[in-house]
């Protein structure tokens, strides 16, 4: 295991070998069965690009030796930075065969982020894009190269100003060692509250069976087509079953810039899509606008998760555009329940379903650790065949993140139902839930109390129709209260990812405080929605 990981106690990894699910499965042989016998079947669509298992697999092959010549082996970090595209996907491949590390960076981060990923992995390469939305990567590229001494190489597609052309990272391909199924494969991110994000190491083992189990609990096989609306480098849209297990299932993984309807529903028409994820916000917006676009998406099976889902939305999509509903609570750290597309549709509506894995153990416990009594609310702790037993180099948070006995504190509050269905109902740790996307309040509040008009801050999620939460700043400014526009600009300027900035600004006098002299963040709540 690579330093700075904790693995699973031998007697838990041995009983997961010994009942099937880890079965010595690599991440880099994704695809490599098919390269040889179908090597036309379509494994991959970007537009206009259709790329066939034999392309894949060679241009692959090709990458990783090219990589390899230039000094890149095994557990070397790779920051990768890639929006869905055929070359997110072969560099991830080109990485597992390699024996490097991605480290998935979504495409919405900055500075801030990327700084901190590339300084704490100590990664060697920096693997971007030339621009994004009007915005130089490469700038971006340069300032953090600077500040990062391990950095030896920038790898772009595109334009690499001064840096190299990931097309010309190319050689001809050679015999690499093949990885340890037990060892590390690449990073996700976390979702939480505490700043910059954490590093999430997933397993060659713990992966594949992530993809082959939640292919199976889709009913996703060697004629699905899987449309990637979400980011790529998003757990959701990488392995459940996603990208990668559209590989592994043989299938096809469409890619697409976002799940806007217009590009979307042309794709499920055109490509015959039969599995795609989406983040609740988006499933109003869907149902509005098929009819109005013509858009035919009976049939379609629809994960949803990640926020909250209003059972009246839930109704309302299946009975207009009859889809088939699933409704999952996952994490990048490994845990995942949902529904199945042959359950009731009033248990996607109103539940997040069963647990993917007879081996997950979840248990909902009280603050102090003791299990709660069946139907009653309290904090979700969880262990099991792809649960991380810890974060990249955390150890003191590690200590208190995970149970004496290994398990995750989720910081999720559920309950379950008289039949064993999951039920979230709210959440512990403070994170602004926007979408989707996971703001972590205490980074935004430091940022913010470096502006020098801000004397306190509190940052916290208040209700919105379109994205379930947005974020307001709730300020004491010293003199001259600071504009909406002011905090954001200033934000953008320290680096931050777009969706962390505030979206409203109130400002007073004082913020009210507990006993025990913290922010009464409860109180200010009921106050933003009274």
């Amino acid at each position: 295991m690579l330093d700075g990981c904790v693995g699973w106690p031998e007697d838990l990894a041995a009983r997961y070998r010994a009942e099937g699910y880890w079965r010595g499965e690599v991440l880099g042989d994704l695809g490599r069965d098919l390269a040889r016998s179908d090597p036309q079947r379509t494994a991959l669509v970007a537009g206009e690009r259709r790329v066939g298992y034999g392309e894949l697999d060679r241009r692959a092959d090709r990458l990783a030796a090219g990589l390899r010549e230039r000094g890149i082996g095994r557990h070397d970090r790779v920051v990768v930075q890639l929006p869905n595209s055929v070359e997110f996907v072969v560099v991830c491949l080109a990485l597992f065969r390699l024996g490097a590390l991605p480290v998935l960076a979504l495409p919405a981060h900055r500075r801030a982020e990327i700084g901190h990923l590339c300084a704490h992995t100590e990664a060697v390469a920096y693997l971007t894009v030339d621009q994004t939305q009007g915005f130089d990567l490469r700038k971006l590229a340069a300032d953090v190269r600077a500040e990062t001494p391990s950095l030896r190489e920038v790898f772009v597609v595109g334009d690499p100003g001064e840096f190299t052309a990931l097309a010309q990272v190319d050689a001809d391909p050679v015999p690499l060692p093949r990885p340890d199924p037990g060892d590390v494969a690449f990073f996700l991110l976390s979702g939480g509250s505490t700043g910059v994000p954490k590093l999430i190491p997933r397993t060659h083992d713990d992966y594949a069976y992530q993809l082959r189990a939640t292919a199976a609990a889709m009913g996703f096989g060697a004629d699905g087509v899987y449309l990637a609306a979400l980011p790529a480098a998003h757990n959701a849209a990488f392995g459940c079953p996603g990208v990668l297990g559209a590989l592994r299932a043989g299938g096809t993984a469409v890619l697409a810039g976002s799940p806007s309807p217009d590009e979307a529903f042309r794709l499920v028409a055109r490509e015959k899509v039969t599995l795609t994820t989406l983040m609740p916000a988006f499933l109003p917006l869907w149902t509005d606008l098929a009819p109005v676009l013509g858009a035919d998406l009976s049939g379609l099976v629809v994960e949803v998760g990640g926020a909250n889902l209003s059972p009246e939305v839930a109704d309302r999509a299946v009975a207009e555009l009859g889809i088939r509903l699933t409704h999952f609570f996952g994490m990048a750290e490994g845990p995942i329940a949902c529904t199945r597309p042959d359950d009731p549709p009033e248990r996607a509506a109103h539940t997040q379903g069963r647990p993917l894995s007879a081996a997950d153990e979840f248990r909902v416990v009280d603050d102090t650790g003791e299990p709660v009594p069946a139907g009653e609310v309290g904090e979700l702790v969880v262990g099991g065949p792809t649960t991380l037993r810890g974060y990249y180099r955390a150890a003191d948070y590690n200590a208190h993140a995970f149970t004496p006995d290994g398990l995750l504190r989720t910081g999720d509050l559920v309950r379950w139902t008289p039949t064993g269905e999951l039920v979230v109902v709210g959440r512990i740790k403070e994170v602004v839930n926007r979408g989707g996307e996971k703001v972590p309040a205490g980074e935004v509040e430091e940022h913010l109390l470096a502006h020098p008009g801000v004397r306190e801050v509190a940052v916290l999620p208040v209700p919105d129709r379109v994205l379930g939460e947005k974020t307001c700043a709730v300020v004491v400014p010293h003199e001259g209260a600071p504009t909406l526009a002011e905090l954001r600009e200033f934000l953008t300027g320290r680096g931050l990812a777009g969706y962390k900035l505030p979206d409203r600004l109130q400002v007073r006098a004082a913020l009210p405080y507990t006993g025990v002299g913290k922010v009464d963040k409860r109180a200010l709540a009921a106050e933003l929605t009274a």
